[in-house]
């Protein structure tokens, strides 16, 4: 009886610790089309800890599901700006921001109007 008891101890406490490391967290990014899209998600789920990365366009909001033990949120920020996209958290340097294609450049509001593929 008392290792059945100490069975599900360790099984409740395994489950409530693994739980824990996995965090749910939204950030802006500044972006326009589906490439922007398929960039920002590739860079963040390229950070080692990164389980989950979807940005919406309309929105500008990417959410993540990351385990806080492997990163933190300032490392998936600073990826992304250096895949050429601000953050609200991090401004992409200037040259990072000056490869992306023509129709990706969001500073520019006059990108909006292009047509994006």
């Amino acid at each position: 009886m008392k290792l059945r008891l100490v069975l599900v101890f360790l099984l409740i406490s395994f489950t409530i610790t693994a739980q824990d490391k996995n965090k749910n967290q939204t950030i802006l990014v500044d972006g326009n089309c589906q490439m922007c899209q398929k960039r920002i998600q590739n860079a963040a789920i390229k950070v080692k800890g990164v389980k989950y990365a979807s940005w919406d366009i309309p929105t500008n909001q990417l959410s993540l599901v990351y385990n806080e033990k492997k990163c933190d949120i300032k490392t998936i920020h600073l990826a992304i700006a250096e895949a050429g996209h601000d953050t609200d958290l991090y401004k992409a340097k200037e040259a990072s921001y000056q490869n992306l294609p023509p129709c990706c450049l969001y500073r520019d509001p006059a990108t909006k109007e292009m047509e994006h593929h």
